[in-house]
This record gives C-alpha cells, structure tokens and sequence, in this order.
C-alpha cells in the first residue's frame, strides 16, 4: 500500500482560504497520479480535483472550478490543494488518493487513499 498522509484542514469563515497537503515519504507514489475527494456528513464521497502522474494537467469539479488550485512536488512527493474563496459547502472530510491511472476523476478507479482531514467553512 501507499502510504498518503493529509494535512492543513482546519475552521475558516467563508471567503477565506486553506492550504491542503498530501505527504507520502515512499517513492512509489511517483508511479500513481492523485486525486482529491470530499465527503460531507451524510453524502456521498465526491470528486474534487485530480492531477496528471506527471503533473501537467489538472481537473477539477464544476464546484470548485476558478476556487481551487491542484499542484504536485513529485521530488517530496507532495501534493497540495490551494483552496480559496472557500463556502460553507465546502464543508467536508477531504481525502487525498492514489491511482495507477495516467489521471482520473471516478473514485472506483482510485487504489489508495489517507485518513483524511477536516475541513470547516463558517458563514
């Protein structure tokens, strides 16, 4: 398994802005592209943005689009999720996975994921 440790969720009133990350210390995630996935209380687990394995390309839900901003260090093998402009309803558990696809947005086709961090939007 690969190993994806998330970090940098936190409380934040509407407007304002966090900094998501993605660790793996194992240089196998270099052969995965990753993916973030939200999941709020009572909801299903949704697709929030994606980045290519090798990190020129990125996808993001129609949600998030103009709001949010994927990158990848594959030399610390980190990916960060900028988050701005963030809404209530961005409320959410936020999960960073891993899939041996070039790229995906469908969470069936992700192999591995972390524990996850919260993420809470005030009004």
């Amino acid at each position: 398994q690969v190993q994806l440790v998330e970090s940098g969720g936190g409380l934040v009133q509407a407007g304002g802005s966090l900094r998501l990350s993605c660790a793996a210390s194992d240089v196998i995630l270099s052969s995965y592209s990753l993916g973030w996935f939200r999941q709020a209380p009572g909801k299903e687990r949704e697709f929030v943005s994606a980045i290519s394995w090798s990190g020129g390309n990125t996808y993001y839900a129609d949600s998030v689009k103009g709001r949010f901003t994927l990158s990848r260090d594959n030399n610390e093998n980190t990916v960060y999720l900028q988050m701005n402009s963030l809404k209530p309803e961005d409320t959410a558990v936020y999960y960073c996975a891993a899939t041996a696809y070039p790229y995906s947005t469908l969470l069936r086709e992700y192999d591995y994921w972390g524990q996850g961090t919260q993420v809470t939007v005030s009004s």
